[in-house]
């Protein structure tokens, strides 16, 4: 039997860790903490996270009217985050270290 696409999404939008975990590794808070939960995480070698954004965030008024498209430096950062959320829950006394995204 093949699990209902329904029951796929739900199950694939689980939560391995929320805002409170995310906001205890990352030292980004509102308005540029772009990372709002992680959904999956394999230790040293995949992550996936997810930042609910919606058509009425500021940016969208200008980039582009029309026909919106979230800027890419955005993307990026949230990417950057997601990256220093897998890297840090490694990194051993964390607590006094800080994640740069120097290049791409």
């Amino acid at each position: 039997m093949t699990a209902s696409p329904r029951r796929f999404i739900l199950r694939a939008m689980e939560t391995v860790l929320d805002s409170q975990a995310i906001q205890k590794l990352l030292p980004h808070r509102y308005p540029f903490l772009l990372v709002d939960r992680i959904i999956e995480l394999v230790p040293r070698e995949r992550i996936v996270g997810v930042q609910p954004v919606s058509i009425n965030e500021p940016f969208f008024q200008g980039h582009f009217p029309g026909a919106p498209v979230m800027p890419g430096v955005l993307v990026v950062e949230a990417l950057a985050q997601v990256g220093a959320v897998l890297a840090l829950r490694e990194i051993e006394d964390r607590d006094h270290k800080l994640v740069l995204f120097t290049g791409i």
